[in-house]
């Protein structure tokens, strides 16, 4: 959990981010870069914070939030009032030696401090600016607030997410910040890769609303190419039958992912029918055509056996399905903790466990060196580090500034 002795440096060593972005989306791209291996300072109001720091319950035993705690590791904490002039200064002596600068802003927020890319760039061409926003910055929208839950609204995905005859739910967790956490991240990295070409940096302009339009996928192709607009199927694949979740006896449930005819004749050979023969089940857009009946016969037969009894002879059979777990269970599953998805900080003598990184690189692994900060925990040393005594950062400290 070091990166000394012989433990491979990170994919992004050397790489300096100044973290100006706060709650989900920004925070989300932020600590995947630093789990890469860039350093990154995450700037702070003081005394106040991050707002997640107080989204509470739960918290672990050192009052830490857990949801703060999901997108701040590998993070360095600066407290700085960036309203003040002298809080303005530390920022731009920070940008100055900063790779990449995240802030999630509204559109024109940080012009007013002489924060925004086009006063920046002047003295830092190389500097990748990037933001993240609920509408861009360009269109009618752009000064508008962006929150997930109300582009899950915008975008369409709540329309194609609950059941068929119930009403439109959001995704259990926001996955649109996070879908846009990653599109940013792309963007950065893709704009280091053409600053070793050109030499100078870019904005990168990442949107909650522009991201979760992309996450429609081939449901919003769909309606690209037939022009109907797509229904709401609950647990069911618009394309692909039977694609759902079934319950087997006393309502265990389990996912059934047949993909193409050859696992349905499989699944029909597990069940002892001949459907797979049946000109109305023949192949998948057969299916799709009748997918009612066939999927009232399926859930017929499943619900006559435990979940356990069909998992155990659809597998065996080579037919894709799965448990439906709980978070409990999920963590808990031998693949979960042999791809080390689960963090313990306990040896910095933290109470925090943490969700760990997904991508395993073979020759730069991510690693995991600081705890999600207490507030204000680095502002010392890094205005230390910028040149600043301990008297100048005493009456910083007066004047509220940090």
């Amino acid at each position: 959990m070091s990166e000394s002795g012989d433990v491979p440096k990170g994919a992004l060593h050397g790489i300096k981010v100044l973290d100006l972005s706060r709650v989900l989306a920004g925070p989300s791209c932020t600590q995947i870069l630093a789990d890469l291996g860039a350093d990154v300072i995450k700037v702070e109001r003081p005394k106040i914070g991050d707002e997640t720091r107080h989204w509470a319950p739960p918290t672990f035993s050192d009052n830490t939030s857990a949801y703060y705690a999901t997108i701040n590791r590998n993070k360095k904490s600066l407290t700085v009032d960036i309203t003040a002039p002298a809080g303005q200064t530390i920022i731009k002596q920070l940008i100055a030696e900063s790779d990449i600068v995240v802030e999630n802003f509204k559109v024109g927020g940080l012009k007013k401090y002489g924060l925004d890319y086009d006063s920046l760039k002047q003295d830092n061409p190389r500097l990748i600016y990037a933001s993240l926003t609920g509408f861009g910055q360009t269109g009618p929208d752009a000064a508008r607030p962006g929150y997930d839950y109300i582009i899950q609204g915008l975008s369409g995905l709540m329309s194609i997410t609950g059941p068929s005859d119930g009403e439109p739910h959001k995704v259990g967790v926001a996955v649109v910040d996070l879908f846009a956490g990653l599109q940013l991240t792309i963007g950065i990295q893709a704009a280091l890769l053409a600053r070793q070409n050109t030499g100078l940096g870019q904005q990168v302009d990442v949107a909650l609303l522009d991201s979760a339009l992309a996450m429609l996928a081939n449901v919003g192709m769909n309606h690209l190419a037939s022009d109907k607009i797509p229904p709401r199927l609950g647990n069911q694949h618009p394309s692909i039958v039977p694609y759902q979740v079934f319950a087997a006896e006393n309502e265990t449930h389990f996912v059934l992912a047949c993909g193409n005819d050859s696992q349905f004749t499989k699944l029909c050979e597990v069940l002892a029918v001949d459907w797979h023969t049946d000109s109305r089940f023949m192949t998948n857009p057969d299916r799709v055509a009748h997918r009612d009946i066939l999927c009232d016969a399926l859930a017929e037969r499943f619900a006559k056996q435990p979940r356990a009894h069909w998992l155990a002879v659809l597998d065996q059979a080579g037919v894709p399905c799965g448990a439906i777990h709980n978070v409990a269970e999920a963590l808990a599953m031998p693949q979960a903790k042999a791809r080390e998805m689960i963090v313990d900080f306990a040896a910095f003598d933290s109470p925090i466990k943490a969700l760990g990184s997904p991508i395993k690189l073979s020759a730069s692994p991510v690693s995991y060196r600081i705890p999600p900060p207490r507030l204000s925990e680095h502002t010392d040393s890094t205005l230390a580090d910028l040149g600043y005594d301990s008297e100048m950062i005493a009456k910083l400290k007066g004047d509220g500034i940090v």
